[in-house]
Order: C-alpha cells, then structure tokens, then sequence
C-alpha cells in the first residue's frame, strides 16, 4: 500500500495498516510535518466541531492518549480544555445551540459565566459576558508529536521515504496498480492521497477536478512567560495556548489570506456559501508565489518521466504577514499585562488546505478506481488525524469505517447536494 503524503493523515494512515498486517510505505515529496502538520495550533478539541466530525473526534481523542503511550515520549499532550469567549450574547446563543450536539454525543462541555471566566483565566484585561469550555479536550506540540509518532510507526514496520515525489499513478486496466515516483515505480493495489495543499493539483493532472483550495495562516510563539492558566483559548479576535516549553502559542481567530489563482477562480461557485455568509472574512492577495500549488505559473500537467511541481517545491513554506503577525501579539499583551513585557520568539505560517463546507474529503475517488483521498482537513488534521488514519485504513481494506461518513464523501460537490459551511477551526 503507498499513501502519498507525510502530514499526520498519511502517518496515520500507514501506522494503522501496518498494525493490521498490511505492508505500507509513506513517499513524502520533502520531509514528514513539514508542512501544516506541524504549523498549527496544537489544539485536540471536540468543541466547537460540526456534528458529523464529533464522533470521529472523540475516537481520536481516545487514540491521542493510547498513542502518546506508545511513543515513551513527552509530546506534550495534556489534557487541560479548550475555552471558547464570547464576545456578546449572540455569541453565547449560539454556544448553547451547540451544547444539544455535546449532550447528544456526552461530550463534557459546559458553559460559564463571566465571573467563571475570570477564574478560569486569571490576568484577563477585558470581561467576558460567557464561554464554552470543554474539559475533556486536549493539546500537544505538533513537531514534537508527530515526529514521535512517525518514529512510533517505523518501529512497527511502517517505512517512511523523504524527499521524494510520487509524480502520478500508475494506471493499468482502467485502475491504480501503483505510484511513479521520481526515484521509479512502486507497485501498489491501493493507493492514498493525504497530500493536504497539493491534493487538487495531483488529481487534476488525472483528470479528476476537486474544489480544494489553501489559506494563508499566520501563527507566532512567545518567548517564556508565566503561565497562570492550561488551558486553550480564543475570543472573537486571537487564540492562544500554553506551551511545554514555556511560552504561548498565538494565532488570529480567523484570518484566512486566499492568494487567488486558476483553481480559485474555478472553485468560486462551490464557496458561494462562504463568501455570503462572511463576505468580509477571506483576505484576497492578487497571486501566489512561484511554486505555490495554485500558482499562475504551476504546471498542471507533466510527464512521468519530467520533473514535478512537487519537486520543484520539496516544502510549502509562506511567509507570514508581518504586519498581523505584530498586530496579534500586541492583542495577546493586551489582554494579561500582568505577565509581563511578551516578546515573540519565533513566527511562521502555514497553507492550510480547506473545502467549500469547511470538512474534509475521505472516500474512495469513484473516477479512479483503486485510490482513495483524505484531504481538505480545513485546519483540523492535527487533532482528528489519529482518527481519520484509522478510518482511511478501514477504508482500503473494504472494511466498515464505523462512522457514518456522508458528509465526507467525494461525490457531494457534483452530485447536486446543497453545500453549507460548517464550523471553522
């Protein structure tokens, strides 16, 4: 089996089918989390997920604590919540709406008051009017994390190749019967595609249209700081979580920076929803960098036998937008002057692969027999990964996946289904 793809989905994915006996190998073009998987937030939350993501969730919660276990390594996985701030009562309507879908799955969430938030977040600048907060919900670091668990899963006979591109299926009557990679052929009777950003440009070299398309995110780390609380938080501006290492992690809310190319302009029709229903939310740059999978300049068709854009670019690596890199960590000093002067350590930014319903695709793609896809993870790979690995192994093997997976399938951009944004990361 090859899945195509060193993000936590294809580590997953490999680690699961080598515990059911099932030889796997996962060719990654540059190196395992080198992309989003390890530029996210490190949030593992239930809170706040669309209805058809919560159960899944919830067994991935369960698997982050088995697998933390099996790595014998600090990955920083705590289980320390996540708190959702209100900014009015709208806001908290919409929180209690929410609590139905945690009763119907016994997920532990609750709500506060505003004298509750001051508590559970001592130092706060502002009142709160509220929050959510789920007890349950977890975090880790993701470079720590999933390099462990990638060393996990060799141990138990998953073989991870870097640096290497698998520049397209290979086909043979009428199905995939492997992968050319620029180091040659690999035979396979399945093959996944856990390519994340670059998903929508190795299917459409196929002939396989997918209206996937990568935002901008921009996240910063602060140097150490006392840290009188655990738990994950966000109100309607920043987010920010306690790290092992001593400082937070930082990132805006919701500032999603679209660098508008071909594949945008075909997939404008399918995010109509999302545009009308925050018309103000996506920030549009004129174009992306050389190299970017939606580029204006990217090949969308190549030989076998040539080089790659895969190759071209081994790592997606943005730049992040300085000026909102400044602008959120003044917001976070802002709101607990009494840690002290924050300094940003580090900042980053990453391409974050989303959908026009804001849920991933993980089915079998019914144009080419034999493959099957998980991407689209719109910000919530990291903490559902463990999950979704275990459902895509299912999957190949023709077993049941457990969940019921509708809202996940291939199929619901072209088959007339109404598409309606869920909720963001």
């Amino acid at each position: 089996m090859v899945i195509i793809g060193g993000g936590i989905i294809g580590v997953m994915t490999g680690w699961q089918l080598v515990q059911k006996g099932v030889r796997a190998v996962v060719v990654e073009k540059g190196r395992v989390a080198g992309e989003q998987t390890s530029r996210n937030w490190g949030w593992i939350r239930q809170q706040g997920r669309h209805a058809s993501e919560i159960p899944i969730m919830a067994e991935a919660n369960r698997l982050w604590r088995a697998m933390a276990k099996q790595t014998n390594e600090d990955i920083g996985l705590r289980q320390a919540g996540v708190t959702y701030l209100a900014k009015d009562a709208a806001e908290m309507a919409r929180y209690e709406t929410w609590m139905n879908s945690a009763a119907a799955h016994d997920i532990d969430t609750r709500l506060l008051s505003g004298a509750e938030v001051a508590q559970a977040l001592p130092g706060l600048s502002r009142s709160y009017p509220g929050a959510m907060q789920t007890p349950s919900d977890l975090r880790a670091e993701p470079w720590v994390a999933i390099s462990a668990l990638a060393r996990a899963a060799v141990r138990d006979g998953l073989v991870i190749v870097e640096n290497c591109a698998v520049r397209g299926l290979d086909m043979a009557a009428g199905r995939v019967a492997g992968v050319v990679t620029e180091a040659g052929p690999i035979a396979a009777p399945s093959v996944v595609l856990a390519g994340g950003a670059w998903s929508a440009l190795f299917l459409r070299r196929h002939g396989v249209a997918l209206p996937q398309l990568s935002v901008r995110a921009n996240v910063l780390v602060t140097e150490p700081l006392s840290q009188p609380f655990e738990t994950a938080a966000a109100d309607h501006k920043i987010s920010w979580r306690p790290r092992m290492d001593g400082g937070f992690t930082v990132a805006p809310k919701s500032y999603p920076e679209l660098f508008v190319g071909p594949d945008a302009f075909r997939a404008l029709p399918a995010y109509a929803g999302q545009l009308k229903a925050d018309p103000l939310g996506v920030k549009l740059r004129p174009a992306a960098p050389s190299g970017y999978p939606d580029a204006w300049g990217t090949p969308r068709r190549w030989a076998d036998d040539a080089e790659s854009p895969f190759e071209r670019m081994r790592i997606l690596n943005p730049t992040p937008n300085r000026r909102k890199i400044a602008e959120i960590l003044g917001q976070f000093a802002d709101r607990f002057p009494g840690l002290g002067p924050v300094k940003m350590r580090t900042s980053w930014a990453g391409m974050i692969d989303t959908m026009p319903d804001v849920l991933p695709v993980v089915d079998h793609v019914g144009p080419i027999p034999g493959l099957t896809l998980a991407t689209g993870m719109s910000g919530h790979g990291f903490g559902i990964g463990p999950a979704i690995g275990r459902i895509v192994a299912d999957l190949v093997m023709g077993a049941a996946p457990g969940h019921d997976m509708r809202s996940f399938r291939f199929a619901r951009f072209s088959d007339g289904s109404p598409i309606r944004p869920g909720p963001g990361p």
